[in-house]
C-alpha cells in the first residue's frame, strides 16, 4: 500500500445501477491515506488517537474524491443508537449523536464511520434523496436501518423506490459472542437463531450481523445488497475493531462509507 496513492473506494452493483450518475457512493478502504503505525492507511476517525492533521487530511481526500470542499462532509458523533438526523445547506461541521444522515441536498457528502459494524448506504435517485446508516449490532437490533428510511421517506423519497448496500462489516466467521448476547437477540425475535450457528468454543455462537442487517432491510420492503466484504480477515484493505482487541492494541483506525447527490 503507497501512502501518497489516491483512495480507491469499492462501490456497490446496485447503487451504481439505481443510481446512474445522478449519485456517487464509495465503501472506502485504507488506501489512500497519509496515517502510519497502527492507523496506516486512510484513517478518518476524528475519535482514534492518530495525529489530527493526519486525519484530516484523510477526510480532505474522501471529499476531495467526491469533488467537495472538507466542510463539506457531514458525519455524526457515533453512539450505537437507532437515531437518524436529516442534514442540509445548514450543515457547519457539528457531529452531533446519532448513527444516520439523511439528505436532498446536491454537493453534500454525508458518511458513516465503522471497524467492524455495518456501513449502509441508500439511495432513491428519482426523489434526490439519500442516506448513511452506521449498524452494529445494538443499532440494527434497535432499528437504526428503519429510521433511516423513515426519514427518507420524510423527505419525499418511496419505498419501493430505495435502494441499500451493506459495506464492509465483520463475518459470521469471525464473530463470536457469548450466551448472554445470544439471549438478548432471541427475547426480542425468536427468528432471530437463525443468526447463529454454533461456536468452537462451549457457551459461545458465532453471529451473522450481516445477514441480520440485511434481512432488516428487506423486512423494511428495500432493495438491498451485500458487498460481503470482512473487516476482520482483510487486515490489508480494513481497520478492524475486533482485530484490535485480540491483539490487544492500543487503538484502531477507522474507514468511511460515503455519498453524496451530485450538484448539476
Amino acid at each position: 500500500m503507497k501512502d501518497d496513492a489516491l483512495p480507491s473506494p469499492v462501490q456497490s452493483p446496485l447503487l451504481s445501477e439505481r443510481a446512474g450518475t445522478a449519485i456517487k457512493h464509495g465503501y472506502f478502504t485504507r488506501e489512500g491515506g497519509v496515517s502510519d503505525g497502527i492507523y496506516r492507511g486512510l484513517n478518518v476517525g476524528l475519535g482514534s488517537h492518530d495525529e489530527r492533521h493526519r486525519v484530516e487530511e484523510n477526510r480532505a481526500r474522501v471529499s476531495a474524491w467526491f469533488g467537495a470542499e472538507l466542510r463539506k462532509l457531514a458525519t455524526v458523533h457515533q453512539v450505537h443508537s437507532p437515531d437518524a438526523i436529516i442534514v442540509d445547506d445548514s450543515y457547519d461541521g457539528t457531529r452531533t449523536e446519532a448513527d444516520a444522515l439523511v439528505t436532498a441536498t446536491p454537493g453534500l457528502v454525508i458518511g458513516v464511520l465503522s471497524a467492524d459494524c455495518g456501513p449502509v448506504l441508500f439511495a432513491d435517485a428519482e426523489a434526490g434523496v439519500i442516506g448513511a446508516a452506521h449498524a452494529g449490532w445494538k443499532g440494527a437490533l434497535t432499528g437504526v436501518l428503519e429510521s433511516t428510511i423513515e426519514a427518507m421517506l420524510s423527505l419525499g423519497a418511496r419505498r419501493e423506490r430505495i435502494a441499500a448496500c451493506l459495506g464492509p462489516s465483520i463475518s459470521r466467521r469471525n464473530y463470536e459472542v457469548g450466551a448472554e448476547f445470544v439471549e438478548r437477540f432471541l427475547e426480542k425475535d425468536p427468528g432471530y437463531a437463525a443468526f447463529f450457528s454454533p461456536s468452537p468454543r462451549d457457551g459461545h455462537a458465532m453471529f451473522d450481523l450481516p445477514g441480520l442487517t440485511t434481512k432488516r432491510l428487506t423486512d423494511a420492503g428495500i432493495t438491498a445488497e451485500n458487498l460481503d466484504l470482512c473487516t476482520y480477515a482483510d487486515e490489508e484493505r480494513f481497520f478492524s475493531y475486533r482485530r484490535t482487541t485480540h491483539r490487544s492494541e492500543p487503538d484502531y483506525g477507522r474507514q468511511i462509507s460515503a455519498i453524496s447527490i451530485r450538484e448539476r
